[in-house]
């Protein structure tokens, strides 16, 4: 994974491209595990996405109160 920083769609992308080197079964032991490792950055920064939408879009409405 570069270095630089992915927006959800980016990094949800190289997740899905992921998975699909997973379950094709043609990585060797060392690729597996990094590719392991690269997921779990992934799905972190989806995740940390997600919750920042989730937090601005409940400040938004709050604010409509």
């Amino acid at each position: 994974m570069s270095k630089k920083k992915l927006n959800y769609t980016e990094a949800l992308t190289e997740l899905e491209k992921i998975i699909e080197q997973i379950e094709s079964g043609d990585l060797t032991v060392d690729e597996l595990s990094e590719k392991v490792k690269t997921a779990a950055d992934l799905v972190k920064v989806c995740q940390d996405k997600l919750r920042k939408t989730e937090d601005e879009i409940n400040k938004t409405l709050e604010g409509l109160e």
